[in-house]
């Protein structure tokens, strides 16, 4: 896997857009619970498109994953990818099946909170208005999700900004990866509306 194209300084204020964005998550979901969230931030990456998806996990490993389409000034889809048993777990403390309708539409409501988290904390530290469109939950491999969403874009995408996120609810520990794909130099945007030059 080739390293980031950003410096340290860039990497930097994309970690404190993950820190404002778990917290804002956290607290949504803890509310949705009615049981303490933790949420941690253990990475935040931007990578090219290819290096992004091997860095969530192998094209091959099932997942969960729930899309939120972004609208406003940014050209961007939010893609957040549950590992299959997280998934479930999730589904278990919402007390719903899950492989169920039911279990999928709590995914996609779960997906939604984070997702709208991250995607206000972002909103908040450029000025971009953005707002995400109803999630869309799907099960498949890695590799068949991402590569159905970018042929579903009109424009392409090179760098992933992605948020790799370790979420506790009452000692239940549950992997989350926060993708954001945006169209083709829409990070290096982000990173000059932060104030920190490409």
């Amino acid at each position: 896997m080739s390293t980031s194209p950003y410096s340290a300084m860039q990497l930097d204020a994309l970690r404190e857009l993950a820190n404002i964005g778990s917290g804002t998550a956290g607290t949504a979901l803890a509310q949705m619970l009615g049981r303490p969230v933790d949420i941690s931030i253990p990475a935040a990456l931007a990578l090219p498109l290819a290096d992004a998806v091997d860095a969530v996990g192998a094209a091959e490993t099932p997942v969960t994953a729930v899309l939120l389409p972004l609208q406003g000034d940014l050209d961007a889809v939010v893609l957040l990818v549950f590992p299959v048993q997280d998934a479930e777990r999730i589904c278990v403390l919402l007390g719903v099946e899950p492989d169920s309708e039911i279990g999928r539409s709590a995914l996609g409501e779960v997906g939604n909170i984070l997702g709208s988290s991250y995607v206000g904390a972002l909103a908040a530290l450029t000025g971009l208005a953005l707002e995400p469109e109803p999630p869309q939950t799907a099960g498949d491999m890695l590799g068949a999700i991402v590569a159905s969403v970018l042929a579903a874009r009109s424009q392409a995408t090179d760098v992933a900004l992605i948020l790799d996120s370790q979420l506790e609810v009452e000692g239940e520990s549950c992997a989350i990866s926060f993708l954001l794909l945006p169209a083709a130099g829409g990070v290096d945007d982000l990173l000059v509306r932060m104030g920190v030059e490409t």
